[in-house]
């Protein structure tokens, strides 16, 4: 007989006790009233959540989900086959970035029924560093005593939990999902030399790297590092910037359909830019001998695009449908973006650019593009910072459509209005995304 550990298995069960009391406390905190119906249901919750009656049902239940670290849906909501557990203990060493860096505390996703996402949150709990999903996959011993007296029924639930992370069916793939085929061998005409790969979605992976640039850009330690560098004093946390970064949404208003991690991170997903190891193109000078932004951003080839595309969309003079306004601020969107993304490329320059005697943009423009560099001549000087600069920039970029399309079309006020409220609302969208 395999010797267990008292204190231990003592721990393990106040783990689980303490897990169905709290949601034993959730569940009857939102029953209101005192009625009959109303004292019934906190009755049938009490038996419910007895631990012996609750992991029996878990375990019988817990078929309806899976543990992954490499989805599917993410590829597409709709595809169906095979999602795989591969912690990154199980993959090959490679010298790039992939799911087996993560080492052992990686995040695992879970997929399938959400009503049953209750287990999985049960076989997360953790007793010294370890998860009960790893102990039961282990076939722990002292697990197996704290959840049943019974032999038999303990070594049954353990295994329905350990199945948490096996496969479902045979491996399939789905006309909705990644596919290519991989030469394997020298003929295009044969067939049998190529392998055809399905691709996944890292889920584990991906998660990392969210909460990863979440740390960089917002945590307040990051912060600190960024306002010590400004005031240039030391700190021992680095400076991580992510020049055109990327986020992507997935799972639309049913996030959780694609998986636990992506309901966690309400659907966000982050890009990094492709691009060569120089991140900064060459050609980025600062805005110097101009007395506004605006000629630079219109030569962008872009930008070009889309008001050509604009203009002729309007001088075809369309009806006044939906379809139209939705087609017109579809363009006016890209060329917001387009703004965006050239701004934030200037204020990726050293700051102080703007506070060089060839820099003649007005002072909006400067604390746009330039922030720290105009913050910190204000502050040299003991003036107050302003506060209003998306107010001003904003109808700046209005005038500046307007003049893209009077000739030959008549623009005047309502359109002004129109594009200002646009590069408003899409400023403050872009500020509120980054503070939360």
């Amino acid at each position: 007989m395999t010797n267990t550990d008292t204190q231990r298995v003592t721990e393990l069960r106040a783990l689980m006790v303490d897990f169905l009391k709290k949601r034993l406390d959730d569940k009857l905190e939102k029953i209101k009233g005192s009625s009959d119906d109303a004292d019934a249901k906190r009755a049938r919750l009490r038996l419910q959540l007895v631990p012996a009656t609750w992991l029996d049902d878990a375990a019988r239940r817990v078929g309806q989900i899976q543990a992954v670290t490499h989805s599917l849906k993410q590829t597409h909501p709709d595809a169906k086959g095979t999602n795989l557990y591969c912690p990154p203990h199980t993959l090959h060493e490679l010298p790039v970035v992939g799911s087996h860096c993560l080492g052992d505390t990686f995040a695992g996703d879970v997929v399938g029924n959400a009503a049953v996402l209750g287990v999985y949150k049960f076989l997360k709990l953790e007793h010294e560093g370890r998860s009960l999903l790893a102990l039961a996959l282990a076939r722990d011993a002292d697990l197996a005593v704290a959840l049943s007296d019974d032999p038999t029924e303990a070594q049954a639930w353990i295994c329905a939990f350990a199945g948490l992370t096996e496969a479902r069916g045979r491996a399939t793939s789905h006309t909705l999902a990644k596919q290519l085929y991989w030469l394997t061998g020298d003929d295009l005409h044969d067939d049998a030399c190529f392998h055809l790969l399905a691709p996944l979605y890292a889920s584990s992976l991906a998660h990392r790297v969210y909460e990863t640039v979440r740390d960089d850009r917002f945590s307040e330690e990051a912060k600190a590092a960024r306002q010590a560098k400004k005031g240039n004093v030391f700190s021992d946390r680095p400076v991580h910037e992510y020049p055109q970064l990327a986020e992507q949404k997935m799972g639309g208003s049913n996030k959780q359909n694609l998986g636990q991690l992506n309901l966690e991170r309400g659907g966000k997903n982050y890009l990094f830019a492709s691009l060569p190891p120089s991140w900064r193109s060459v050609d980025l000078k600062p805005l110097l001998n101009t007395e506004s932004m605006f000629p630079r951003y219109s030569r962008r080839p872009e930008v070009k695009q889309l008001v050509k595309a604009l203009l002729a969309f309007l001088k075809s003079d369309p009806a006044r449908t939906l379809e139209t306004r939705e087609r017109r601020a579809e363009w006016v969107n890209g060329l917001i973006d387009e703004f965006l993304q050239f701004s934030a490329e200037l204020r990726s320059l050293p700051p102080g650019w703007s506070q060089t005697p060839e820099c003649r943009l007005s002072n909006p423009e400067k604390h746009w593009l330039d922030p720290e560099g105009l913050e910190q001549a204000l502050a040299s000087e003991g003036l107050p910072l302003p506060t209003d600069t998306t107010e001003r920039v904003s109808p700046l970029f209005a005038n500046w459509l307007n003049a893209q399309l009077r000739d030959p079309l008549p623009m005047g006020d309502p359109e002004y209005l129109e594009w200002r409220n646009q590069m408003f609302d899409a400023i403050k969208t872009e500020e509120r995304e980054a503070q939360s």
